[in-house]
């Protein structure tokens, strides 16, 4: 083993130990035992167990959304089902002990901690990989070289992390992305599953399977938490870190991800720029911007502001949504778009949590919407703006991307008004008409039903249950026996 390290052997396998507590005591450390799995665990575990295929798992997603403690329980499962604990190993990157040891290196050292003779059926778990250079180049090699060992590897900066793993990966490993909460994990990981019950919704001419409340006021109470609170499992579950949000979240994900993961992937000089530019975004959130305003708000020239709107979407902080017209095409010029965070409770880290009756509630009540969706890839989602005879908008489209088509508009409020007043909504029904749609859907406070308006029909949900039902299925899409 070419063992570069200038820390002593013993002293690393020392690390290594008190990382793997299972190949002495057979169990993992209590404080990972106690935390509840997120629903999405179900969906990755048959990754990490899956030994027909030769390949490694990628395991990425944002800052905090629970990478570390998905690995643990995946080892406390491997454990529970049999698998010798000294054939498990786990090593975290980002310990500055490792700092010069290749994954090779670290692989051994595990080796010789426990005494094995080989590799075979071992699986070995390294955590915040994007610490190691070349990493992909590294990992690809111990898949192709130990082909009965299992490698399964985290990371924290979204897109770069995935360009990297399918330029110098390509067929040795399979990506799993695991986004931030969505509610319906919010509500379960609160254990407050007992505000929802099965049921069904009038939509057009069909009744369709929806989850529904008994109590809209508790549910929306939880959403607005969520709004503040919940992208993070272990803010969820910490009133001291809510209580200094901007402390625990603003240090541990905007800052590293801001002042170190984005200047050292793409070699950003300002970071004090990029940083002002996306608390700038972040108080916008769901805002629509044209290059000119921007660049004329934040002082920043217009190729420098694609460049940094590209890094924070690839570091799955922002989603950028671009716009189409009445007849959902697309325009041939991007001059303006919508810029989301990924994540509510994000502006609640950077400013102060929001009561449900501030003015910044729609556009938060979007962001967690739009929040919800990006965790069904592949979905082309944009919003509709024109200028016809009269200007007009619809806040949320879904386009068919064979068709060129429209599958669906949704207006997204958080107010009664539209229930009670349905013909004021004169851009979802221009929308409609436009595009023979004889039916949608529209979010309100907590009014439930069936509006009709001429010939179309406008199902009315609340915006809580609608943002619970998009997580619920798609969830249920990616795990049918969920």
């Amino acid at each position: 083993m070419k063992n570069s390290s200038i820390i002593p052997p013993e002293k690393i396998i020392e690390r290594l130990h008190y990382e793997n507590p299972w190949w002495i005591s057979k169990q993992i450390h209590e404080e990972y035992k106690r935390m509840q799995r997120r629903l999405y665990f179900d969906l990755f575990f048959p990754f990490v167990k899956e030994k027909d295929i030769r390949r490694a798992v990628v395991l990425m997603g944002p800052r905090r959304v629970g990478k570390t403690v998905m690995m643990f329980h995946a080892i406390d499962k491997l454990l529970h089902e049999g698998i010798d604990p000294q054939k498990i190993f786990f090593v975290g990157i980002d310990n500055p002990i490792y700092l010069s040891l290749s994954l090779e290196d670290l692989l051994f050292l595990g080796r010789d901690a426990v005494k094995l003779q080989n590799l075979d059926g071992c699986y070995v778990f390294f955590d915040e990989v994007q610490y190691l250079k070349d990493w992909e180049r590294h990992l690809k090699v111990l898949v192709d070289s130990y082909p009965n060992t299992k490698f399964i590897v985290s990371g924290s900066a979204a897109a770069a992390l995935k360009w990297h793993s399918t330029e110098s990966g390509a067929g040795r490993f399979t990506d799993f992305m695991l986004p931030p909460l969505t509610f319906q994990e919010y509500i379960h990981l609160k254990n407050m599953d007992h505000l929802v019950l099965s049921g069904e919704i009038e939509y057009g001419e069909h009744k369709v399977p929806y989850t529904l409340t008994h109590d809209i006021k508790a549910l929306n109470k939880e959403f607005v938490n969520y709004l503040n609170f919940g992208g993070y499992p272990e803010v969820v579950l910490s009133e001291k870190i809510q209580s200094d949000m901007g402390r625990y979240v603003k240090n541990d994900i905007v800052d590293k991800v801001l002042l170190r993961d984005l200047p050292s992937l793409y070699g950003i000089k300002d970071v004090q720029e990029l940083n002002r530019f996306f608390t700038y975004i972040a108080y916008n959130t769901g805002n629509e911007f044209s290059y000119e305003s921007m660049s004329r708000e934040s002082g920043i020239p217009k190729d420098t502001l694609k460049k940094y709107l590209e890094y924070l979407e690839s570091a799955f902080l922002i989603k950028v949504l671009n716009k189409v017209d009445i007849n959902a095409k697309r325009l041939k010029r991007i001059t303006s778009f919508k810029v989301y965070l990924t994540n509510p409770s994000l502006r609640t880290a950077l400013f102060s949590p929001i009561s449900e009756t501030d003015a910044e509630m729609g556009n938060m009540v979007e962001t967690a919407i739009l929040s919800q969706w990006m965790h069904r890839e592949n979905l082309d989602l944009t919003y509709a703006r024109w200028k016809d005879r009269k200007e007009g908008e619809v806040d949320l489209v879904l386009l068919d991307d064979k068709k060129f088509k429209p599958v669906w508009g949704v207006e997204i409020k958080w107010s009664n008004r539209y229930f009670d007043k349905p013909q004021e909504l004169s851009s979802l029904i221009q929308f409609c008409k436009a595009n023979d749609f004889k039916k949608a859907l529209v979010t309100s406070l907590d009014k439930q039903g069936v509006k009709e308006i001429g010939d179309l029909q406008f199902t009315f949900v609340p915006s809580s249950l609608y943002a619970y039902n998009i997580g619920e299925i798609t969830l249920k899409m990616k795990n049918p026996v969920y």
